[in-house]
C-alpha cells in the first residue's frame, strides 16, 4: 500500500509518496519520494490577493508531474491541500478547478485551525516523550501553526497569518505578532519545563548549519540565536554564494528565525527538537487515520 501527499503552501509545493507498513497492529510509513518546487504563490497571493496566470501555469504544471509520479508509483490513496497563499488568493476556487481538469488531481484549499491539526498529526511519527510538554512550532510561507500538547494530550492550536513569505513581502502585522504572543502566553501559563519542536525546511536547514549531528538532541534558544545572527551578517548574496544557500532559502530563513526566536523567547522554551517531518507527514498520517480503523 502506497499512499501520496501533497502540500501547496506559500514559498513551495511539495509531493511525500510513502509506502505503509503494518506491523503487529500498528501502522507506520516509510517515505520513497519527496520532491519539492519552489513555485513561491505567497508572492502573488500576499501582495495582490490574485495567483497571476504564469504561477497558475507553474503550479498547474507541477500538479501534472506529481500525478504522472503518482500514476507510476501506483498510489493507492492520496491527499492535497493548499495553505494560506491559496486561502487568500481571490482565484483559489479558479485555480483548483483548473488543476482538477488538467491534471486530476482534487486539492482542497484548508483553513488554519485545519492545516495546524494536519501539522500536528504528524507527531505520530516523532519519537518523544509522551510525559513531557511541548510546543509544536511549523512556520511556513504564510502561516505559523502552533500547537500545545501536554502528556501526549492536545491542548490548543491556532494558525496565525505569520509566515515568511509574507514577512518578506511586509504583509505581516503588528497586531498578528502580538495575538500570537498573547496565545502562547494564555496556553503554557501554569505549564512547566515546555520544550519545542519545530517543523518545516528552514528550521531543518536551521538545524544543519548549526553544526549538530544527533537529532534526538535538540537545538538551544541561544545557539539558534547566534547561527540567526551569523546569517544575518551576510548579505542576501553572499548567502547565496558563501553560505551556498539556495536561492529560495537564503532569503527566508532569516524572517523563519525570528518567528522561531519569537516563539521561543515568549513561551520561555530553551531548546528545540527539529524531526524531519511537517505538513506532507501529517497528511499521510491523516491518510492512516482516515483507511485504518482502529479494532475492538
Amino acid at each position: 500500500m502506497r499512499y501520496a501527499a501533497i502540500d501547496v503552501g506559500s514559498n513551495a509545493v511539495r509531493l511525500l509518496i510513502a509506502d505503509i507498513i503494518e506491523n503487529s497492529g500498528s501502522i507506520s510509513f516509510k517515505k520513497t519520494t519527496l520532491l519539492r518546487v519552489p513555485v513561491r504563490l505567497g508572492d502573488d497571493a500576499f501582495l495582490n490577493k490574485h495567483i497571476s496566470d504564469k504561477k497558475s501555469t507553474d503550479l498547474v504544471k507541477s500538479m501534472q508531474a506529481f500525478r504522472n509520479l503518482m500514476d507510476v508509483y501506483r498510489v493507492t490513496d492520496y491527499m492535497a491541500c493548499a495553505t494560506s497563499a491559496m486561502r487568500e488568493a481571490d482565484n483559489g476556487a479558479e485555480v483548483t478547478a483548473r488543476i482538477k481538469e488538467e491534471a486530476g488531481i482534487d486539492l482542497e484549499i484548508v483553513h488554519g485551525e485545519r492545516e495546524a491539526r494536519i501539522i500536528y498529526a504528524s507527531h505520530a511519527e516523532i519519537d518523544i516523550d509522551k510525559s513531557k510538554n511541548y510546543l509544536y512550532i511549523d512556520v511556513g510561507g504564510g502561516s505559523t501553526e502552533l500547537s500545545l500538547f501536554c502528556g501526549g494530550e492536545l491542548i490548543a492550536s491556532q494558525s496565525f497569518n505569520l509566515g515568511t513569505i509574507r514577512i518578506l513581502d511586509n504583509q505581516d502585522k503588528d497586531e498578528t505578532w502580538n495575538e500570537m504572543k498573547d496565545f502562547i502566553r494564555d496556553n503554557t501559563r501554569g505549564y512547566k519545563n515546555i520544550y519545542g519542536i519545530g517543523t518545516g525546511g528552514n528550521i531543518n536547514k536551521l538545524f544543519r548549519l548549526s553544526g549538530e549531528k544527533d537529532k534526538s538532541e535538540p537545538l538551544s534558544y541561544i545557539k539558534l540565536k547566534s547561527l540567526y545572527n551569523y546569517l544575518n551578517s551576510f548579505s542576501l548574496k553572499d548567502r547565496i554564494n558563501v553560505l551556498g544557500l539556495n536561492q529560495d532559502r537564503a532569503d527566508v530563513i532569516i524572517p523563519a528565525c525570528e518567528i522561531y526566536l519569537t516563539v521561543l523567547k515568549t513561551a520561555g522554551i530553551k531548546s528545540i527538537y527539529v524531526p524531519t517531518v511537517g505538513m506532507v507527514d501529517g497528511i499521510v498520517q491523516t491518510l492512516i487515520e482516515k483507511n485504518f480503523v482502529p479494532k475492538g
